[in-house]
């Protein structure tokens, strides 16, 4: 059977898959636990906990602070010794809960089944939609594959919107990143349960596993599971490696044909509910076994690093850590990345904990981890044909420097899914991710602001609050006086904000007599 893609763009990176053969790991557990309360997409945790408090693996110590948010779970048994500013992989000071270690930090809650036996949607017919959506959003699950979405949300679709279908996100096309593919390996019941739960949730019959052809052993091993558990209502569907084939919208064009419209308008629009391959192992294990999100597999790889692997790693616990256990930090200059090269951030600090959406640590050393000198654009129109939204990065990027917003939202901006196909495609070595970053952020909050509610209206004058006004003002120091703003009119502002350079023009200039001058 021939393998499938989606139509529009795409590049094919090196794929560096260094810990492909790398069985997964269990992690030592942190002397200490951190836990940013921004872990999702949405409105951050709010701490249940206190400093002082006990808290074992399990214990829920931040529950969700809006319907698009999700509750955070202690991974180790210790003391709660700080609620409050944390370092997060972003570099910011933000929120969160910092948990000691007591002993081996190993106590679970009691409520977690911590046994192998598979458990089968068939024995819980006490598992409803209602039901299983419950248990999903209680243990905090959210998009394993970095964005973090609530994953309780995606099941709740809006009135009017009905699913067909399921389809699983086992593509993996990031470079150097392997977890998912050891889970599919290793968990392939697992992740088929999750699967049946997740289509159960959403009321359809349908569900398809997407897996490129460059991992043949893991479509071998579940479309074998399949046939010999006779389910013929899931189907693993081979696709041709290309980048970003992971991303949602790329995933179903390619394996049931749709193409999602521009924002507003998401997946379900479309009848597709996208998840995760480490979501639906996540799904699996919070309805079936009432195991809250507080682990997840993690890849620690780099050219340089001694030791690639694979870990199951425990939330909360330091990039350092992690790097250690593979040998430690290569000699010379080095890059640490949270994610993959295409779409991963730089991170200021090893010591920042692994989140919810931390699939990899990518560690790039010389070379690799320097960028190369911007140059002016060459208008090669390569970053066009890479684009698989069918955007035109170079005007966007320039847009963005050029703070262009009515034209950015014109030109869907907010289409972008940030793959980094154009600038890893740009001869010139343009910064056109970074800059479209910039636009994309500033014209979604001025999209976001226009939708906002009005703010509430002032309470009717008082007698008193009359009297107040007729005084007159207290007058203000002379520097601060304000004065109404009369725009020039020999200053173009369609160009950049830099004011623009006078023209000069070559030649005499005509002699210009006084009026009184005798002639």
């Amino acid at each position: 059977m021939k393998s499938k893609t989606f139509r529009i763009g795409g590049v094919h990176p090196e794929e560096n898959k260094l810990s492909n053969d790398a069985v997964t790991k269990q992690a030592p557990l942190p002397k200490q636990a951190v836990y940013p309360l921004s872990q999702h997409i949405g409105a951050p945790a709010k701490a249940v906990v206190k400093e002082g408090d006990k808290v074992k693996v399990g214990t829920m110590i931040a529950e969700a602070g809006g319907f698009v948010s999700a509750n955070i779970f202690s991974s180790i048994s210790g003391t709660v010794i700080k609620v409050g500013d944390v370092l997060d992989v972003s570099g910011a000071m933000k929120p969160g809960i910092v948990v000691q270690r007591d002993g081996e930090g190993n106590v679970w809650e009691e409520s977690i089944d911590r046994s192998e036996k598979l458990e089968r949607l068939e024995s819980h017919p006490e598992l409803t939609p209602e039901e299983i959506v419950s248990r999903i959003k209680y243990a905090g699950v959210v998009g394993m594959g970095g964005a973090c979405f609530p994953t309780h949300v995606k099941l709740s679709p809006p009135p009017g919107a009905k699913a067909d279908c399921v389809i699983i996100n086992g593509v993996e096309c990031e470079p150097y990143i392997t977890s998912d593919y050891r889970l599919m390996m290793e968990k392939p019941d697992e992740l088929i349960e999750g699967l049946k739960i997740l289509m159960a949730a959403v009321k359809v019959d349908k569900g398809y596993i997407g897996i490129e052809d460059n991992k043949p052993a893991a479509i071998k091993e579940l479309t074998e599971k399949l046939q010999r558990r006779g389910i013929s209502n899931i189907e693993v569907v081979p696709l041709q490696k290309k980048y970003p084939q992971g991303g949602e919208k790329q995933l179903i064009d390619a394996v049931i044909g749709r193409q999602v419209p521009a924002p507003p308008a998401i997946p379900i629009n479309v009848g597709a509910v996208v998840q995760n391959a480490g979501t639906a192992v996540a799904v699996y294990e919070a309805v079936m076994k009432r195991k809250p999100l507080f682990e997840r597999y993690t890849t620690v790889t780099g050219k340089q690093l001694s030791n690639p692997s694979n870990y199951l790693v425990r939330m909360g616990t330091s990039f350092a850590e992690l790097i250690s256990l593979c040998g430690g930090m290569p000699d010379g200059d080095n890059k640490v990345l949270a994610g993959g090269p295409m779409m991963g951030r730089a991170v200021p600090s090893i010591d920042v904990p692994v989140g919810k959406g931390q699939n990899s640590i990518t560690i790039l050393s010389g070379k690799d981890a320097v960028r190369k000198e911007p140059q002016p654009c060459i208008r090669c129109a390569k970053c066009v044909s890479a684009c698989p939204m069918g955007l035109e990065p170079f005007l966007l990027a320039k847009g963005a420097v050029m703070e262009k917003w009515d034209m950015l939202e014109h030109e869907d901006v907010t289409s972008c899914i940030e793959c980094g196909s154009c600038q890893f495609t740009c001869p010139a070595h343009r910064p056109l991710l970074d800059d479209i970053r910039k636009g994309k952020g500033t014209v979604t909050g001025i999209i976001r602001s226009r939708t906002a509610p009005a703010p509430a209206a002032k309470p009717a004058p008082t007698a008193k609050a009359d009297a107040q006004a007729a005084k007159p003002a207290p007058s203000k120091p002379m520097n601060t006086v304000p004065k109404p703003f009369v725009e020039p009119k020999d200053i173009d502002f369609s160009g950049p904000k830099q004011n623009p350079v006078p023209e000069i023009k070559s030649g005499p200039k005509p002699a210009v007599m006084p009026a009184n001058w005798p002639k």
